[in-house]
């Protein structure tokens, strides 16, 4: 761990990113990168360069994905893994994390989220404000969860799914890759198809 932090993202949710790594208080400097040359500052933190300008900071900085879109941030975070860039975990003074929970780097834990014991957080995953995960869940790399959504025990969410705002998951439902489960839906049976699943009990859309 560097004592430098570098966020790609400046608004939107790399400001909430900022302020988490602000209260964890573990760096002496944080800065963003954002694509949006207009922004010169978000936080009271400055904006030293875009993206591209990653490499030139990879040796000096932590560096954090703050990007919303998880196709996105997958991308972005793998390429800085490829290169050995130091990514840290993110998680919020105010988050309750349970025994034996792994979390993943690059992954950021949200205020007044809950994580129990023995679940396990891929890499980069958002985990948002005031969701719950609860025993023995597996959210695997690039998921977020949305504010307020609650999974029940033993849930697996496969890789690069996204849960809606106050969705919610019966226990020991399994759902695969690439899903988006809208907001307000209750997922009570095992999702095995990628696609957008909507409603009480969530279905699935078809386009």
């Amino acid at each position: 761990m560097k004592n430098k932090l570098l966020i790609i993202g400046a608004s939107g949710h790399g400001k909430v990113v900022a302020d988490i790594a602000l209260k964890m208080n573990k760096w002496q400097n944080v800065k963003f990168l954002d694509d949006d040359k207009s922004i010169k500052s978000s936080m009271g933190l400055k904006v030293i360069g875009t993206s591209d300008d990653v490499f030139t900071h990879i040796d000096e900085y932590d560096i954090f994905v703050g990007i919303g879109n998880n196709a996105t941030r997958q991308k972005i975070h793998e390429m800085l893994e490829t290169f050995g860039a130091s990514i840290p975990v993110l998680i919020h003074p105010d988050a309750v994390i349970g025994n034996q929970v792994e979390i993943g780097n690059g992954t950021a834990v949200m205020a007044g989220a809950v994580v129990n014991c023995c679940s396990k957080i891929g890499k980069s995953c958002i985990i948002n404000t005031s969701s719950t995960i609860d025993h023995d869940n597996n959210i695997e790399d690039f998921v977020h969860i949305s504010p307020g959504a609650h999974l029940a025990g033993a849930v697996k969410v496969g890789k690069g799914s996204w849960l809606g705002i106050g969705s919610l998951v019966s226990n020991n439902i399994n759902i695969t890759n690439g899903c988006k489960v809208g907001a307000g839906s209750v997922v009570v049976k095992d999702i095995d198809e990628p696609g957008v699943y909507v409603g009480v009990p969530a279905k699935k859309l078809d386009y």
